[in-house]
């Protein structure tokens, strides 16, 4: 007796490791793990998550059906398996959110914060070639925002306060921004006497520029987003914290068609004398933000539409809107490939596939400059295309739309304070 004890009890073991495993791939246990404990819509015609014939969904307020109506207030919902009720769950709404698509090419100049260190150049002393910069633990990617206490917001600051400072035989106090920290380097410049002049060893920036596209606009409000993706600094890689900016018409004369390991490439050009579209305060991983100008409403005759959250993203086949020639914003048959629904911001929300052979013939894909064209699926705007796999050009990355909403500062998710 004590013998079978002995050998029932692994088999007990075996039995229950079995069952925990197989448990996830019973229907109704997958069916109750993919119900979301609150879920968060439009108002009007809500999809809920379908999880086959033997669940549906009532309303524990008004005993909706949501099959054939529209939903316009918070909801508890149930859902029921065969009957049975299995889980509540909140739906909270939020107000119907509707903007402008864009799709034009845009020309992007911006002033950095303080001044870019992007290297380290050696200057000669004596028998040695130094670099007081380096030397002084200034790092490249460093801002320099002050010398002296004087504030720094152009090279050309830099030139002058060295002459200033090193004339009256003064040491520098330079103060730097490293990420979040703050501090204040020593240095002495050191006189180049090739060049004539006092320098700190220093390679430095102070603006930069390029293109890209707009994703939407909001005429009532004046905010728009566009790109979907942070502007790095070419040498350091490092996002570029602004001071100021402006977005420009811009043309596109050419395209570098993309091959496989190869990105494409818009070729477009933009004054940087022409009146400014907007401003740009923001630079963030979602892209760049600001405020508009009424020249906008010269460049398309889109209409504002409404937006799709991510969940609300279906598999299958959408439109981007872009830029491959002049100023003309053409339509593109693209197919979502896959996309996942987010709780939390995130830069890569959808993979995409270019299927147009207009576009593909044209560009190869997803060339560089087509950052920020708009997706739309179902006559609502999704998101933007953000990035093209280097190996496979037809295909790239695409940012749910809702968290370029939050970055221009629109709140979407603030279902208390839309409700008041």
């Amino acid at each position: 007796m004590r013998r079978k004890k002995q050998l029932l009890r692994p088999l007990i073991g075996l039995f229950l490791m079995i069952l925990i495993i197989l448990v996830p791939f019973i229907h109704p246990f997958k069916s109750y793990l993919a119900i979301p404990n609150d879920i968060i819509a439009l108002k009007g015609h809500v999809e809920l998550p379908k999880l086959g014939s033997t669940v549906n969904v009532t309303s524990q307020n008004d005993n909706i059906d949501f099959a054939n109506q529209d939903v316009t207030s918070d909801q508890s919902l149930i859902y029921n398996m065969n009957g049975l009720p299995i889980k509540k769950i909140n739906l909270s709404l939020l107000d119907d959110i509707r903007v402008v698509p864009g799709g034009q090419s845009i020309g992007i100049q911006l002033q950095t914060l303080g001044v870019l260190v992007v290297g380290h150049h050696l200057i000669k002393e004596d028998d040695a070639y130094v670099s007081p910069g380096e030397e002084g633990d200034i790092e490249v990617g460093d801002i320099i925002l002050k010398i002296n206490d004087e504030k720094i917001t152009k090279a050309d600051d830099i030139a002058k306060y060295i002459k200033k400072f090193s004339e009256a035989d003064e040491s520098l106090n330079v103060t730097i921004k490293r990420g979040d920290d703050e501090f204040i380097r020593t240095l002495q410049p050191i006189y180049d006497k090739k060049e004539n002049k006092y320098r700190l060893g220093l390679y430095i920036r102070d603006s930069t520029s390029g293109i890209g596209t707009i994703t939407f606009y909001d005429i009532k409000n004046k905010k728009y987003g566009a790109l979907g993706h942070v502007i790095s600094d070419i040498d350091t890689n490092k996002p570029i914290e602004i001071y100021e900016g402006s977005i420009k018409r811009s043309q596109v004369n050419a395209i570098s068609k993309g091959k496989n390991g190869r990105p494409g490439e818009k070729k477009a050009s933009f004054s940087r004398k022409e009146q400014s579209l907007g401003t740009i305060t923001k630079n963030t991983p979602f892209g760049i933000f600001g405020e508009l100008n009424d020249s906008i409403e010269e460049l398309s005759d889109n209409e504002a539409i409404p937006i799709a959250l991510s969940h609300e993203i279906k598999e299958g086949p959408a439109k981007i809107l872009t830029v491959v020639e002049g100023e003309t914003i053409e339509s593109f048959d693209i197919e979502i490939v896959s996309s996942s629904p987010q709780k939390v911001p995130s830069t890569k929300g959808m993979i995409i596939k270019v299927t147009d052979e207009k576009l593909l013939n044209k560009t190869g894909g997803i060339v560089q400059g087509m950052s920020g064209s708009p997706i739309i699926q179902n006559g609502k705007l999704i998101g933007a295309v953000t990035h093209v796999f280097v190996n496979e050009p037809q295909s790239g990355y695409g940012i749910h739309i809702e968290w370029m909403l939050q970055e221009a500062g629109m709140d979407i998710f603030n279902v208390n304070e839309q409700a008041s």
